[in-house]
């Protein structure tokens, strides 16, 4: 090692007893010489632990400081001689620069040996910060990951709010809802945590990884004992019908997920939904604080199995948040948050993420990647196109990528290249999807106020008698496509394309083309029972337009913090029974606990609920002014809901039933037929 590394290492006072020579040495020269420079550098002596390599400047310039102090030292005058010694010293500066290299070199292969070693003892791949393995391979080998990687930055919707509306409207609104923060919060992906909110300290929730198979990673959400007597206090207060016991969990816990979320659809009923927004964000923040050091998002091979009653809250709250950021028109974010929730279960996935991905895409303009998608999962026998928002989005995205195409080529001069999106590939596309779904036409152009020519109302393939053959489950899927993805067929270039599409549709009909036949086998073979993660989608949709029908199987009110458990659920909790003391109310009273578990007609509303949770309750947050104004915007909706379903119960009169004493034998039996057409029991 050089001189000049030990004296930045070890200083000046120390160089002559490391070397172990005699103070009167030309190196102790050397060091008295220089010392007064080396004081003013002011040198770190652990400098180059956080270097690799030295710059050629470095070098150069300190044995130029290192020449003009010997030449000094020895009196040399002449100028020709100092520029020889310079050239020499030039020279073994050079060479000692590739010696030091190599030894650098030697050193880092020697750190990076060890690191993979390491690894894999551990095995254990990377740092979730870290995409690539360190030999410059992915990280792992896996299906899905590729496609279904999730860029981080697009998950901020203020970035492409940005994007829209220009920086300054963003910034000034922001700065307008800024206000006085209670502390640094940690920053996260998924969401953006407000100054206002509590700190959260240790919310007794963490992730722990299960196993590792085929590059994917499958980690499990666990809850302390603290946080398994709080979350049965919030099923309790679920049973209890009293909204107010829930608000109560949240003043003790603020960062409570599931009472976030249910608190969350108790808001957005009320058409509070900046709370309901702002609630469904805060479970999010909660969650990703008890993110595994290994899950990384971005990645897409880092999976959860829903079948787990505590990994569930994470799809839930993430499906929510994906569409309230669609809400604002944020699709390229949307698409990100969809994209996740794929990952996290793309074979099973439970919620039906699948059943919107193609809307946010087309309307983000991702055309390649979604088409991408669909030939990676259509290969692997996903069977895409039996779904209709697949069959015709394909179509749409072809129809788009082969237009813009030939619009860039006519600007250009006479490109004579082959064309990459062809436009009859499009049309192959659509004019399977009618044929395949043909229930989709006329509801479609109704929806967008679009008056149809006589030869098409007048076809019976699109007609009355195609909208009373599709099954039910069917009928969802097609109900569900036409309600969200109504508002692209609204663009000019799309209405003629279509249009020539369903007269070709008309002649092979007419024709007999054999896949008119086959395409009506399937819709009566494949769509009998709608699966529970399709049901599960139409209930957190929550679109009008959409009624999810229950299989008969399912028991139970359905509730949104947990829609549909799936039938081999893990559950480490168990719903408390109901108490027996609404068994005599009415058929409406039942309707509304259906739609709204917390609903209590019986239940007295309280004026001063928040006054009622006492000081204890405002400690246990850590934040007490903040939680109880928002318990009090809160209360105030739910009981403003709660009125208006009492008001409405009130007014309601039921007519004159007669005793069974009135009505003969015969007759009751007739009754009974006739009110029940499809004769169950």
């Amino acid at each position: 090692m050089s001189s000049r590394v030990l004296r930045k290492l070890q200083g000046d006072q120390d160089l002559g007893r490391v070397l172990g020579v005699d103070g009167n040495s030309d190196v102790e020269t050397d060091v008295t010489g220089s010392s007064e420079r080396k004081k003013s550098l002011n040198v770190n002596r652990y400098d180059l632990l956080n270097q690799q390599s030295l710059s050629e400047s470095e070098v150069k310039e300190d044995d130029d400081h290192e020449t003009e102090s010997k030449d000094t030292k020895d009196g040399i005058g002449d100028r020709d001689s100092s520029r020889r010694k310079k050239k020499k010293k030039k020279k073994k500066s050079a060479k000692s620069l590739s010696c030091r290299r190599s030894s650098e070199d030697i050193e880092c292969d020697e750190v990076e040996r060890s690191v993979r070693e390491v690894n894999k003892i551990l095995g254990e791949t990377p740092s979730s910060n870290n995409y690539s393995s360190t030999d410059g391979k992915p990280a792992s080998s896996k299906k899905f990951s590729g496609i279904l990687s999730v860029e981080h930055r697009n998950l901020n919707p203020n970035i492409e709010m940005k994007r829209i509306f220009g920086s300054k409207v963003i910034q000034t609104e922001q700065s307008k809802r800024r206000g006085r923060g209670r502390g640094t919060l940690k920053s996260t992906w998924l969401v953006t945590p407000k100054e206002n909110w509590p700190q959260i300290g240790k919310s007794g929730l963490s992730m722990s990884l299960v196993e590792t198979k085929n590059g994917i990673q499958y980690f499990k959400y666990e809850h302390n004992f603290s946080y398994q007597q709080i979350q049965m206090k919030f099923l309790e207060a679920v049973e209890s019908l009293n909204p107010d016991n829930i608000v109560a969990i949240i003043n003790m816990h603020p960062y409570h997920v599931d009472a976030l979320i249910q608190l969350s659809d108790l808001s957005r009923m009320s058409e509070d939904l900046q709370m309901a927004v702002d609630l469904i964000a805060r479970a999010l923040y909660c969650l990703e604080c008890a993110f595994h050091p290994l899950f990384n998002i971005a990645q897409g091979n880092c999976q959860l199995d829903y079948r787990r009653q505590e990994n569930r809250a994470l799809f839930i709250a993430l499906f929510k948040h994906m569409t309230f950021v669609g809400q604002r028109a944020c699709y390229r974010t949307s698409l990100e948050f969809c994209k996740l929730l794929l990952s996290l279960d793309p074979v099973g996935d439970p919620v039906a993420a699948v059943l919107i991905v193609d809307f946010y895409a087309l309307r983000c303009h991702e055309y390649e990647w979604f088409i991408r998608l669909f030939e990676e999962w259509e290969n692997q026998g996903r069977n895409l196109l039996q779904l209709p928002n697949f069959a015709f989005s394909v179509a749409v995205a072809h129809f788009y990528l082969a237009t813009h195409e030939a619009e860039s080529k006519s600007n250009t001069d006479g490109s004579k290249a082959s064309p990459k999106w062809d436009i009859l590939v499009a049309d192959q596309f659509l004019q399977n999807a009618l044929i395949m779904f043909p229930g989709v036409l006329l509801p479609l152009l109704d929806k967008c106020s679009i008056q149809p020519e006589e030869r098409v109302t007048n076809f019976p393939f699109f007609g009355v008698k195609a909208q009373m053959s599709q099954p039910p489950a069917l009928l969802q899927l097609i109900q569900l496509y036409i309600a969200r993805n109504y508002h692209i067929w609204k663009e000019p270039a799309l209405l003629p394309w279509l249009e020539k599409n369903v007269n070709k549709v008309i002649d092979r009909v007419i024709s007999g083309d054999p896949l008119v036949k086959e395409s009506e086998i399937k819709r009566m073979k494949r769509y009998v029972v709608s699966p529970n993660n399709i049901l599960r989608h139409i209930i957190l949709s929550d679109l009008k337009d959409v009624s999810a029908t229950i299989n008969g199987d399912i028991q139970g009110p359905l509730l949104s913090f947990d829609p549909l458990p799936p039938h081999d659920s893990i559950n480490l909790y168990t719903r408390p029974q109901r108490t027996r003391a609404h068994e005599n109310s009415n058929a409406f009273s039942m309707f509304f606990r259906s739609i709204l578990p917390n609903f209590n007609i019986n239940e007295p509303v309280r004026e001063n609920a928040h006054q009622d949770e006492g000081p204890d309750a405002a400690e246990g947050g850590g934040n007490a002014e903040n939680s109880l104004t928002s318990s009090v915007d809160l209360h105030r909706s739910v009981t403003s809901l709660l009125d208006a379903m009492r008001d409405l119960l009130s007014n309601i009169h039921f007519p004159d039933v007669p005793h069974d004493g009135d009505v003969d034998d015969d007759d009751n039996d007739d009754s009974e037929e006739d009110n029940n057409p499809y004769h169950l029991p």
